[in-house]
């Protein structure tokens, strides 16, 4: 269910970088807090996206542990004036509490709501899955960025999420810098792509012939893999994360299979190449 819409697709990345949160050509009304219904998860994210349900594979990572969880929520697309008390997207507002940053998110609502996705995993699993999560959220994801960002000499970015090119302009412009400060903005394009690469043979490798990270259950952590890898799959974009990816068929068949368990409506939940309007 969505509470706003607008026609940008998929703004999301702007969280990542910090401070470019505001921007004024996005239309629409945030409801008050009193319209909210109670127990409901209000899920504050940017506009559908072309392939997937987000250009972010946090709000991704977040939408699938509401899923998983079975926790009634509600996706208010957010209109630029509308922003969490820490800068960053997607949020959440559960029964007048605002949280931010997906992974608190979580761990308010696993404690809140006294579910425990990971109950039946060892502490080795656990401390495995978390592992990954780390590396694919704070080191495989800078590659995404710094090739729809940086990487790409058309900057076709900014024309597929439609934002006015000053302001994609900025982004790239402080993209570059965080990227520097990280480290990984001071490699090679080729071997930016080496690192990406060897995170998906560690992902591949240790995944193997399993369904899910852990086994024949998902686990927590499924939700952010899966947000993750959803970026590549579906929406590379022509870049060469795409063919990247796809040298490795169990990481494309966990794709298509948290897809389907997960999201039945998936198709209602993008924009289709922006021939459509998403309607969930």
């Amino acid at each position: 269910m969505q509470c706003g819409w607008f026609k940008v697709v998929g703004g999301s990345v702007i969280a990542t970088v910090g401070t470019y949160l505001i921007w004024k050509k996005l239309s629409g009304k945030r409801k008050s807090r009193e319209e909210y219904p109670k127990n409901t998860v209000i899920l504050h994210q940017y506009g559908r996206a072309p392939y997937a349900p987000s250009m972010s594979p946090f709000a991704i990572k977040l939408e699938t542990y509401l899923r998983m969880a079975k926790i009634p929520y509600m996706v208010c697309l957010i209109d630029g004036r509308v922003g969490s008390k820490k800068g960053k997207f997607p949020w959440i507002e559960y029964n007048n509490e605002s949280i931010a940053d997906t992974q608190f998110c979580i761990e308010y609502l696993n404690k809140t709501l006294a579910i425990d996705l990971n109950k039946n995993f060892s502490k080795a699993e656990r401390g495995i899955a978390r592992s990954f999560l780390k590396m694919l959220e704070e080191n495989t994801y800078w590659a995404l960025l710094l090739e729809r960002w940086i990487l790409d000499p058309e900057f076709a970015i900014y024309k597929i999420i439609k934002l006015p090119y000053r302001f994609a302009w900025f982004i790239r412009r402080r993209l570059r810098r965080d990227a520097y400060g990280h480290g990984i903005g001071r490699h090679s394009q080729d071997e930016i792509y080496h690192i990406m690469d060897l995170d998906l043979m560690a992902l591949s490798e240790f995944l193997g012939d399993k369904k899910f990270l852990l086994g024949d259950r998902p686990c927590e952590e499924d939700c952010a893999i899966f947000g993750q890898l959803a970026e590549w799959y579906w929406q590379s974009f022509g870049h060469r994360s795409g063919p990247l990816i796809k040298n490795y068929k169990n990481l494309c068949d966990y794709c298509e299979r948290m897809k389907e368990t997960f999201w039945p409506d998936w198709d209602e939940c993008n924009t289709n190449g922006g021939k459509k309007e998403a309607t969930k």
